[in-house]
């Protein structure tokens, strides 16, 4: 594993960027300590009691998944394959979000479950149930061992710890707030967080795009440093992002195994994000939640995207990569730099002290709202779907609520063990998209066809996830053999898109062979066997004003996005 500041690469961070970052601890410390006043029952420990206004479940909606994911591994796309990256929000993310929150939400918050894996077991009873619980619990620990990872990079740049040591640092910090406050202080921590993310990100791409000479000059310059300048300053057909050479064959793998597969599974299943919606006080502000979020998550692609490429073109550690990269794809780092580096290398280059300690901040709140997100769904899932179902039943609310303290804990230790299998990618989004085929894919293949189809019997659904997992590993591991010979990050749509129609057309197989619930069971559950009434239930208070409604924002978004691909083509 690569430690930074041994190869040089340490920030030049002064006292007055430690104190910014002490001030910023000390405000995600007190929150935790604030809202730990709140907590007197379980509800108020994993949902934060129900309560919380549309604005802020959007905003910690959107704020849970600007992390690693985003920060680290955005950049680090951008600067590899430049504005294909955009993709992962305009294609991989709007249109899901937007379903998530007119189709969706409805049926989540309305049948009142505590979780997805909750929705499951009404739906499919305990064997999808259990199935869904256990893999959920292992994705969010290897999610968060992503963020613990990248945020312990941060602290090794800025004070030269050793890994290991950021790791089991950072760690300690999130643990503190989160086992202090539950989801309430994870909530208003990512909040806070997205304000501090911003105030990285505004300034380093304006500072980078006035060194290069603006836009115009940041595409020249991608130009002289890239072998095929052509495929990075445009979005489509991103043959250079997806690794399959033929053009159709790329859009489709784009635009249904991101687009259709991995982006409707990721948003519309996984509880880390669903579970901020579930905190909402009303179902219109939990149908609102994940609209109010796509605003910003549409936008803030650019401040993503654009300082990857200025790094790919400022840094001489990244050009030197990205030659060596581009001769041979199995290059993933060189002289110890990774693409995952992009954003650290250009805050060195560019950021003066003052501003460097605003960059850091925003960096470790990044990471920091990512592990929460993913510790706080952990210890939801584990508590009730887990312990409280199979383990311990019938026990008092104070049980289950220091049941979900101790589980706290040991989500956070364990993805400190997880963190380093993170370190060993040179592109963390290359693992993460590979994490999202094994979990996401299949699970959306099983919410989809069981909400719309009544016929899907409980042993389809628990067979079809296994079945679909089972085959999104056996494509990456033909991938890894060198059966299929696809790079970049085609792999993973390709597991992904196998997840889905394995399971399916395994449910369906099942299905037809076993026998399905009654009706009179399945109200709620199902589209067809729910009142429209309840699928499009809002408050008229809430929805005062057209403008808040949740058809008409979905529409805008949607209208906002197709701008962007059109001026971005």
């Amino acid at each position: 594993m690569y430690e930074f500041a041994e190869a040089g690469l340490r920030l030049d961070a002064g006292p007055i960027d430690y104190v910014l970052i002490a001030v910023y601890f000390t405000f995600v410390l007190g929150i935790g300590v604030v809202a730990r006043r709140k907590v007197s029952s379980s509800m108020d420990f994993f949902l934060s009691g129900r309560s919380m206004p549309a604005w802020v479940t959007g905003l910690a909606f959107i704020s849970a998944n600007l992390a690693a994911v985003e920060i680290l591994g955005m950049t680090a796309t951008a600067a590899q394959y430049g504005l294909p990256a955009v993709h992962y929000y305009w294609i991989g993310a709007i249109p899901a979000m937007v379903f998530l929150g007119l189709a969706m939400m409805p049926f989540y918050y309305g049948s009142k479950v505590r979780s997805v894996p909750e929705f499951l077991l009404r739906r499919f009873g305990p064997f999808a149930h259990l199935v869904n619980s256990i893999s959920f619990g292992v994705a969010q620990v290897l999610i968060a061992g992503v963020n613990l990872y990248a945020l312990a990079t941060v602290v090794n740049l800025l004070l030269g710890w050793p890994i290991w040591i950021s790791v089991v640092a950072a760690g300690a910090i999130v643990l503190v707030y989160t086992v202090l406050g539950g989801l309430s202080a994870a909530i208003y921590n990512e909040v806070m967080q997205f304000f501090v993310v911003l105030a990285l990100l505004i300034p380093l791409t304006l500072v980078g795009l006035h060194k290069v000479g603006g836009w115009d000059g940041l595409v020249s310059k991608v130009g002289h440093a890239s072998a095929d300048p052509a495929l990075e300053v445009h979005t489509w057909p991103g043959t250079n992002l997806t690794g399959i050479g033929d053009s159709t064959l790329s859009v489709l793998g784009i635009v249904f195994g991101l687009g259709f597969v991995l982006s409707f599974g990721y948003w519309t299943t996984n509880f880390a994000e669903v579970q901020r919606a579930l905190s909402a006080r009303s179902m219109s502000a939990a149908r609102r939640t994940p609209l109010i979020g796509a605003y910003p998550k549409t936008l803030v692609i650019l401040v993503i995207m654009i300082p990857g490429m200025l790094a790919a073109v400022l840094s001489p550690e990244l050009t030197r990569l990205k030659a060596a990269n581009a001769a041979d794809p199995g290059v993933q780092s060189v002289g110890g730099v990774s693409f995952n580096q992009s954003i650290e290398l250009l805050m060195r280059d560019l950021l003066p002290n003052g501003m460097l300690g605003v960059a850091i901040a925003g960096l470790l709140a990044a990471f920091m709202a990512g592990m929460a997100a993913n510790v706080s769904s952990f210890n939801t899932v584990v508590t009730y779907d887990i312990w409280q179902t199979y383990v311990k039943k019938g026990k008092p609310d104070a049980y289950y609520l220091g049941v979900g303290r101790a589980i706290t804990a040991v989500g956070c230790l364990a993805a400190i063990g997880t963190a380093f299998i993170a370190g060993s990618f040179g592109n963390i989004m290359d693992y993460l998209q590979t994490l999202f085929g094994f979990f996401n894919a299949p699970l959306f293949a099983t919410f989809i066809l069981g909400m719309f189809w009544k016929r899907m019997t409980p042993a389809a659904g628990g067979i079809g996830l296994i079945a679909g997992t089972a085959a999104a590993i056996s494509v990456d591991m033909l991938n890894r053999e060198g059966v299929l010979h696809v790079s970049g990050q085609g792999a993973s749509f390709l597991g992904a898109i196998a997840a889905f129609v394995v399971d399916i057309v395994l449910s369906v197989a099942v299905s037809l062979a076993t026998k399905p619930r009654p009706d009179s069971e399945l109200g709620g559950l199902v589209w067809s066997l729910t009142p429209r009434s309840q699928r499009t239930h809002s408050e008229s208070g809430e929805d005062a004003g057209w403008y808040r409604k949740p058809v008409v924002l979905g529409a805008g978004v949607l209208v906002l996005t197709a701008a962007l691909n059109i001026a971005f083509w």
